[in-house]
């Protein structure tokens, strides 16, 4: 038998390299269905019972890896076990959107997919694992140095390709469609053309011509979680025009509002801007902590201008639960005891990471304020109301303001709420990392449902509860 030269093993590997190399591609998301047929991913499509809108709840979870996902879960499981004072369900029962961050949409994820299976199974097929050893170890496998020496296959690949096969069970934004049911999921990520927030639905893939039913789960994770200089954006394809988009009439309105109204004219530009195809035929996406680490924007603009906004003028909501919770943490800083400025990687990430703390607080605040007008303005009226009852014989009846009755509460959870300082200070200094001791998973948990059942916000809403 001819054996083979040393040279020939070279030239068969150089050959099987470059073959491997050229065959490495992320998976591309694919074209809208212009026929029509598929029913696309918005909130509106999700059945709920006739009265669902009336107590109102939203779920905001934050950025900060498995810490943000352990707190958000210990939120879930008290949601759970807290019982509505009518005896009509859990609170649980009673979330209508979810909108996530980085880590926390790792659990919004899961639990807008498998529902309440998510006790049962979380924690052992995220919580508790080391997800930064897995990963390390796929980097280090040969055959993906191949695959990633290819310029259309990165890092945020191996971990979507992680995710995909050891949690999120290869689903799709199909599998949301087709369950039908409340809650609605937001997954955030940040647009690097522009820094602004990009999210994973139906209204957004649209205006990139783009079927997301067919977009698997784990890749909208990976880029909602994906942390600059640790891992690589999610690349999408742009088929606006390919697919015969054209811009609605709710944002061709909202573009003509620059001097009238220049943040809906913002959040519409922001949302169309991709119909310009042939200017921008790719969208590059990361962690959507750099444009909003707590994913109460995407509340925020449904609020001021969506869905949630048009069930309040409708009368249709009388309880409005909000619940941010805030995996933010406060760790001792040394940098202002010494002269010598901090080094380049503390740089980069007090660079990465201190306007999203500073964002988050001001977005709560801003959202309060907002939300709150309304009911301000209304209690102003009856007081009106009842000054000219007693004072004027005409009968004369001030118009009501829509929505101006419901009742709304912001429960903003975060581990500064805790009392006590040494509990405060080990949860402040817990690492935004994805692998977590058990231990501090456990505690997360637990710190999670305390947090909720005793933050007046959320005593109160119990104690009104009608």
């Amino acid at each position: 038998m001819r054996k083979w030269h040393p040279s020939s093993y070279c030239a068969l590997l150089a050959v099987i390299v470059v073959l491997v190399n050229g065959c490495a591609h992320y998976p591309l998301n694919q074209p809208l269905d212009t026929s029509g047929q598929a029913i696309p991913y918005e909130f509106d499509q999700l059945t709920a019972p006739a009265d669902a809108d009336e107590t109102f709840v939203v779920l905001a979870f934050s950025g900060g890896g498995t810490r943000a996902a352990a707190l958000s879960y210990g939120v879930l499981k008290a949601l759970r076990d807290n019982r509505l004072p009518d005896g009509s369900g859990s609170l649980l029962d009673d979330v209508d959107i979810i909108s996530t961050v980085s880590g926390g949409s790792f659990t919004g994820a899961y639990y807008a997919l498998f529902g309440e299976s998510i006790f049962d199974n979380f924690t052992e097929k995220f919580l508790k694992r080391n997800i930064e050893k897995e990963l390390f170890l796929k980097l280090f496998n040969p055959y993906n140095w191949v695959r990633l020496a290819s310029p259309c296959f990165n890092r945020i690949d191996l971990a979507a390709e992680l995710y995909d096969e050891t949690i999120f069970e290869s689903k799709t934004f199909g599998t949301l469609v087709r369950k039908a049911k409340r809650p609605f999921l937001i997954m955030n990520a940040t647009n690097l053309f522009n820094g602004a927030r990009f999210e994973f639905t139906g209204v957004q893939f649209y205006y990139i011509g783009s079927d997301i039913l067919t977009y698997p789960i784990a890749r909208a994770v990976a880029a909602s979680s994906a942390f600059p200089y640790l891992l690589s954006p999610i690349t999408l394809a742009n088929y606006y025009e390919t697919a015969g988009c054209t811009v609605k009439k709710k944002e061709a309105l909202a573009l003509e509002d620059y001097w009238r109204n220049k943040r809906r004219y913002s959040a519409a530009y922001n949302k169309t801007l991709y119909a310009d195809q042939d200017e921008h035929p790719y969208v590059h996406v990361m962690d959507g902590g750099l444009a909003d680490n707590i994913g109460l924007r995407a509340i925020y603009d449904l609020y001021v201008r969506g869905d949630i906004r048009e069930r309040i003028n409708s009368g249709r909501i009388t309880r409005f639960l909000v619940i941010v919770v805030n995996a933010k943490t406060e760790k001792s800083e040394w940098c202002d005891q010494k002269e010598s400025p901090p080094g380049l990687m503390k740089v980069g990430y007090k660079t990465s990471t201190v306007s999203m703390d500073n964002y988050s607080f001001e977005t709560v605040e801003m959202f309060k304020e907002a939300a709150g007008e309304r009911m301000k303005a209304q209690q102003y009226l009856t007081a009106c109301q009842k000054k000219l009852d007693e004072h004027s014989a005409d009968g004369f009846t001030l118009p009501r303001i829509a929505g101006g009755d419901m009742k709304l509460y912001v429960v903003d959870l975060s581990f500064n709420n805790l009392s006590d300082e040494t509990e405060k200070d080990f949860f402040n200094n817990l690492p935004t990392s994805f692998a977590l001791r058990e231990s501090e998973v456990e505690r997360l948990i637990e710190v999670g449902g305390r947090l909720l059942c005793e933050h007046p916000e959320f005593t109160r809403f119990i104690a009104e509860y009608e």
